[in-house]
This record gives structure tokens, sequence and C-alpha cells, in this order.
């Protein structure tokens, strides 16, 4: 059964207009249920982790000013939401949805959390909607178990993962691999592994040309007993943030092939949702609901 990672904290309340979709949040579990791709069991509740989990990857110095609310007003700023208790809490529970799910695809082949994707979060602060980085957490947590030691992590968001990049920037068990938007944010890249770095309205085949090829040479490369894979739906043409010019179709296929890759290759995947900004949240919702689709179909 696919395990997905749910907590009703991920839909946070913002102030009115504000660009971030945390609806879909909401409705994406409603849509996966009501099709049949998910039962209710599929779901698993992740909890607040042990801190320790958070301060393998995060300074102890900028977690306690997030506990605290006591960040200072600029680099609370460029994180993009309005700091609260609350809001570091659902941040936290992300976190620990990630280390779960990441145990759930040990055991199943792949694992979902309906939020995450956190990338643009360093070690000692956070940006663009990022508090705390999900996926290197995740890495960080597998690695301190002995349950996983040489890991991809294959970032498909429309942004770089700058965040990640920075946080294994020294350190060759983790291999980070980042295929974005040339012209988007960030503005000053980091340096990942691999970074590919695409222009403004990329086209699906073209897109898809550069990922076929790229993905099963890394892997042989690399040779990872895990990958963590960020699969943004900001790719796609219609996004408020994105500047590629993938069709809904475009980001499925793109979906299948790591997915496949993935599954024909017998490494365990763990998938987090990263971004989504298309003015009508119904794409959103349907893009995201195609990588739990494609999950279900290709692994169980």
């Amino acid at each position: 059964m696919l395990k997905i990672a749910y907590h009703p904290i991920y839909k946070h309340p913002l102030p009115e207009g504000h660009r971030f979709p945390m609806l879909k949040y909401e409705l994406l579990p409603e849509q996966l249920i009501y099709e049949g791709t998910c039962t209710s069991n599929s779901f698993f509740q992740p909890e607040i982790p042990n801190d320790q989990h958070i301060l393998r990857v995060h300074t102890e110095a900028y977690f306690n000013d997030l506990k605290q609310l006591t960040l200072d007003k600029r680099t609370a700023r460029k994180i993009g939401f309005p700091l609260s208790n609350i809001l570091v809490e659902r941040e936290v529970i992300i976190a620990d949805g990630t280390i779960k799910a990441s145990e759930f695809a040990l055991e199943h082949g792949i694992a979902m959390n309906i939020a995450g994707g956190t990338h643009h979060a360093y070690t000692n602060r956070g940006e663009a909607f990022c508090l705390l980085n999900d996926q290197a957490i995740g890495a960080r947590y597998l690695q301190h178990k002995n349950l996983a030691h040489n890991i991809l992590i294959v970032d498909l968001d429309v942004h770089q993962g700058n965040g990640t990049a920075q946080i294994f920037q020294n350190d060759d068990s983790v291999f980070t691999f980042s295929m974005h938007g040339k012209a988007n944010y960030p503005f000053k890249k980091e340096l990942s592994d691999l970074d590919i770095a695409l222009e403004t309205d990329t086209d699906d085949e073209t897109y898809l040309k550069i990922l076929y090829e790229t993905l099963p040479r890394l892997i042989k490369q690399v040779q990872p007993d895990f990958i963590y894979f960020l699969c943004g739906v900001d790719v796609i043409a219609s996004d408020k943030l994105g500047k590629l010019g993938l069709t809904l179709e475009g980001c499925k296929m793109r979906d299948l092939f790591v997915l496949e890759t993935c599954k024909s290759e017998n490494i365990p995947v763990m998938c987090s949702m990263g971004g989504g900004y298309s003015p009508d949240i119904k794409i959103i919702v349907e893009a995201h609901a195609n990588t739990f689709r494609l999950a279900q179909d290709i692994f169980f």
C-alpha cells in the first residue's frame, strides 16, 4: 500500500491574497481518496520529531531562533510566511512526515509526503516559504540510522535547490542534482553536484530529452541506495512563479520516467511535493495527483 504523510496542520492559514496556495494540501488528499487512487488507510499522520533529527542539518542557533520566534526581521521576512508558533510546529511536522516516509520507502519501494520539498532552507536560515529542509533532514536520518549510505537527491522543482546544495556542499555521501529554470529564483544560485539550468519556455520534448539522458547516467555514476525526488509542479507553463513551458502531460511524463527508473533499478524513493503556483488551483492539484497515481500504478 502506498504510504503518504499528511497532517491537517499542513494547510496553514495565511493573510488574504497571499500567493502561496495552501488550499492544495486540503484538496489533494480529498481528490486522491475520491478517485480511488488511495484510501484513508494510505495516509499516516506525522508528529513532532526529536530535535536531534533536525539539528543534524540545521544549526542550533537558527533552530532555537525559530522555536522562540526570535529571528531578526530581515531573516524572517525572507521566509515569506508570517512567523508563528503554529507555523514552526507545521514545519517540524512536515520534516517528520519525510523522515517516516523515508522508512516506508525502504519497506515498500516508495512513499510520499503531501507537503515538503523545502529546498530553499539552509543550515542557518530559511527563505522562500522554506524553514527547515525536509529532504536533507530525511537523508541525515537514514544515514544516522545506517539505513542508507549513498543518497541521490533529484530536485526537479522549477527553482534551484539552493539550500540543499549548501547543506551538502562538502559531503560526498549525498549527491545533489537540480534541474531548474535559469531565469528563476534564486537569482544567486548555489553549486549543486550537478546543476542543469534550463532556458525560459523550455518545452516537453527538450526537457524530457535532457532528463532521459541525465538520470540513468547519474544513477550509474552515484550508485545510490536511496533517492529523494522533489517533484514540484511549478515547471508547468501556467505557473505564476515558474518560467518553463511544460504541459500537464509533460510534467506527468517527467514523474513517470523518474519513478519507473527507481523501480527498475530497485532504488527506494521518497517524494516530497515541492512547489506549484498556477492561478487555477485545479491544475496544481491535478499535476500533483498525477505523481501519486503513477506511484500507485508503478509500485503496487
